[in-house]
């Protein structure tokens, strides 16, 4: 929402009498890490005993009212940029199943601890429409919330969706779609109208529940070039346009083709 992060605190809840410490500080020490990346300094935080491990963080930050970026104000005639590659739930579910191969585990971590901080700092340096975080609503929930709010349609284009590295071979294998994908489409499927699918990409993956996805981000026309080339500098994992802004359709919010 173009907000600086100046601190944060660490909640977790772990089961101290069925795993060891150990396994806590590694995971503290990546909250760390992330933290120190985006220059958040971790001040404390609360810890409860439960049987299963929960990790996250609560951050306060700040920015000044007239530079709030929200996610519903897409103007007409915007270009769509994401800044992170799509497939993390589905490659973690075929992780989860034992169908995964080491060098995508590795891929998908390097995806998902890729932090943020770069794409908003690019955002906030050039100016931006509107912006939101791709997360549990996959691509297509997040973009229908962005449509719907800003009272907008949009056209994306499947060939420009910048997909993880094999998320389309694992895709393929329906023991690896997640639960939460599967709903998603279920839910967000009937705003959504294709006019083609020349690669033949399950689409499926436009709805995949992510887990630390990237930036979608709408951006005017004059501003795209300079937006695109800062998230290029600041090596962000993708920097390509996906999709136009367009006046409101009575029937579909989002048109792929």
């Amino acid at each position: 929402m173009g907000g600086k992060p100046i601190f944060a605190l660490n909640i977790t809840c772990f089961p101290t009498d069925d795993l060891p410490l150990e396994v806590l500080h590694k995971i503290l020490k990546g909250g760390q890490d992330i933290a120190n990346e985006a220059g958040a300094p971790i001040l404390g935080g609360h810890s409860i005993k439960d049987k299963e491990p929960k990790y996250g963080l609560v951050v306060t930050g700040l920015v000044k009212k007239e530079h709030l970026v929200r996610n519903d104000n897409a103007q007409i005639g915007d270009y769509l940029s994401l800044t992170k590659p799509i497939g993390t739930g589905i490659i973690s579910t075929a992780i989860k199943k034992g169908n995964a191969k080491q060098i995508d585990i590795e891929n998908i971590v390097k995806v998902m601890t890729d932090s943020n901080s770069k794409a908003a700092n690019a955002m906030n340096e050039v100016g931006v429409n509107s912006c939101t975080d791709i997360t549990g609503y996959g691509l297509i929930g997040h973009l229908k919330e962005m449509c719907e709010s800003s009272k907008v349609s949009c056209t994306i284009n499947i060939k420009d969706i910048p997909l993880i590295e094999r998320a389309s071979y694992y895709a393929s294998n329906e023991q690896n779609i997640p639960g939460g994908t599967k709903r998603n489409y279920e839910c967000f499927n009937s705003v959504v109208k294709y006019e083609s699918n020349e690669k033949g990409i399950n689409e499926l993956q436009l709805y995949d529940a992510q887990t630390s996805g990237g930036l979608l981000i709408s951006v005017s026309q004059d501003d795209k070039d300079k937006l695109l080339q800062s998230l290029k500098n600041k090596k962000c994992l993708s920097y390509n346009v996906i999709g136009t802004i367009t006046e409101k359709k009575s029937s579909h919010l989002i048109k792929v083709k």
